[in-house]
């Protein structure tokens, strides 16, 4: 568990110093991100066949990168929220 800490640790550091770029107009658009409906409903058949049990190996690294990209993008939201609310921006 002590790797995995120290990788979130890493990635919020590196995630903060990207993060010190947004600016309001940056940062609402981020915000503001939504997925294309293609690409929402490709996680969804993914996810069901994940569930199913029916989903190949190359699906499950397709659908592992979405989640992966999805979290990181939250984390950003987040952080653009943090920047929005601190400069009454929101």
């Amino acid at each position: 568990m002590g790797n995995t800490t120290t990788a979130v640790t890493a990635m919020d550091k590196m995630l903060d110093l990207l993060s010190d770029c947004f600016n309001a107009e940056s940062a609402r658009r981020i915000v503001d991100l939504k997925i294309d409906d293609e690409t929402r409903a490709r996680v969804a058949t993914l996810g069901e066949k994940a569930n199913e049990g029916s989903i190949t190996e190359q699906e499950l690294e397709e659908y592992k990168s979405y989640v992966e990209m999805a979290d990181l993008i939250a984390i950003l939201k987040l952080k653009a929220k943090r920047l929005l609310a601190s400069t009454n921006g929101a």
